[in-house]
């Protein structure tokens, strides 16, 4: 049998930390069990990343509809930084508790690759890239992850369940498996060329046999117009400098009229590589470093019991709200007033009402209810639509 866990061993909570059953069973047997509100949030981000994608929410909502929860979160595909809570869970401990191991699973794996994705997107600029990293994972976790590379920025997938999920098409060239199989870079373009859909546009992989020039210029030749594309996966033992091969082979393309040819690349390739190449590919397929992307490391930490401030030492007590600025995209945390008793003076005091930054743009509130009682109350955007917000935030300059 494959070793995963079934999505109602999920959703009965079986996948939690052992301790945390424990505390419930604990509570339960002394008959103590307090209204608790808890906050998920990011001390530190990996690799000195100054931001972050928030992804996985959909399934966090999936996992606790039904339970008597109220939550809290930002939208999924935000951008937020360090110590901002991104999401807020409200209820009696017993019944939420011990799924603290699963919301916190849900969102630290898939952070991580969105924002890795995004990172590969900036660096990427206009130019295509595809999410080639499911073989580096368990099949299991396949469509969170190539889902999560999707809404973080990546254009398309290569997975073909991956892509029902993304309401795309998966995209691929070919695999030097068919290249070997048949003998030949030639033989397998034509064969590719005579048996797929004419839809799917002619990319033909050239590092299998022959030096990259040669074989890109007999493929070329070969196609007759009918090559949309060339891909290079040089491996690290003969790559050289990838750079000056990807520039004799584009001089030696154009130089005999094959100027539409473009130039696909793919193999261990990050961030630097995707920057340095940029001049000279139209595309990446970009596997390992954003399917194995660090985990954001979120953590549950309670912050209220029974309506009292309450937290361990190093975190901050009290419910709290996060403000970003329409104009500038300034964020501020401030503490969360719902009581009626404070007045509104005191509101705006702390920023809490109407506020506006230093720019002069109003602040709006990221925190909004995605749980209500155990109902979802807010609509789950696409991941088309999740993605399209995504882009829209990396355009600001101080991301870049």
């Amino acid at each position: 049998m494959f070793h995963i866990a079934d999505p109602k061993d999920i959703k009965s909570g079986s996948t939690t930390d052992v301790y945390f059953a424990r505390t419930i069973e604990i509570l339960k047997k002394k008959g103590i069990d307090k209204w608790v509100r808890a906050e998920f949030f990011a001390k530190n981000l990996p690799n000195e990343w100054h931001w972050a994608v928030l992804a996985g929410m959909e399934e966090v909502a999936y996992l606790m509809e039904g339970k008597p929860v109220n939550i809290r979160a930002i939208q999924e595909g935000t951008i937020f930084k360090p110590y901002e809570p991104v999401m807020e869970i409200e209820g009696m401990y017993t019944d939420f508790g011990v799924f603290e191991t699963a919301m916190l699973g849900l969102i630290c794996q898939a952070s991580g690759v969105a924002t890795k994705s995004a990172r590969i997107r900036l660096a990427a600029g206009n130019r295509m890239v595809v999410s080639f990293g499911a073989r580096r994972m368990h099949p299991a976790v396949a469509p969170m992850i190539e889902r999560a590379a999707y809404i973080g920025g990546c254009d398309g997938v290569a997975v073909i369940l991956s892509a029902e999920l993304i309401e795309t098409d998966p995209m691929g060239t070919m695999p030097h498996a068919l290249i070997l199989v048949l003998g030949d870079t030639v033989e397998a373009i034509k064969a590719f060329d005579d048996v797929v859909d004419k839809k799917v546009k002619r990319v033909a992989l050239i590092d299998t046999f022959n030096d990259e020039k040669f074989e890109a210029l007999r493929v070329a030749e070969a196609m007759k117009g009918k090559l949309y594309a060339l891909r290079l996966d040089t491996p690290a033992s003969r790559r050289g400098n990838f750079y000056r091969i990807f520039e004799e082979v584009r001089w030696e393309l154009d130089l005999r009229g094959f100027k539409d040819v473009k130039l696909f690349a793919s193999g261990g390739l990050d961030e630097k590589e995707v920057a340095e190449l940029k001049p000279l590919v139209d595309a990446y397929g970009v596997g390992t470093c954003i399917s194995n992307a660090p985990v954001v490391d979120f953590a549950m930490d309670i912050m209220e019991i029974e309506g009292k401030p309450l937290a361990k030492r190093g975190k901050w007590s009290g419910a709290k709200e996060i403000l970003r600025c329409k104009k500038c995209g300034n964020d501020k945390i401030v503490p969360l007033w719902s009581k009626p008793t404070v007045s509104a003076l005191r509101q705006r005091q702390h920023g809490c009402l109407d506020p506006k930054c230093d720019c002069g743009g109003k602040y709006e509130s990221l925190l909004q209810p995605l749980i209500k009682k155990g109902k979802v109350v807010r609509e789950l955007p696409k991941p088309k639509v999740i993605r399209e917000y995504v882009l829209e935030q990396l355009k600001r300059k101080s991301l870049a």
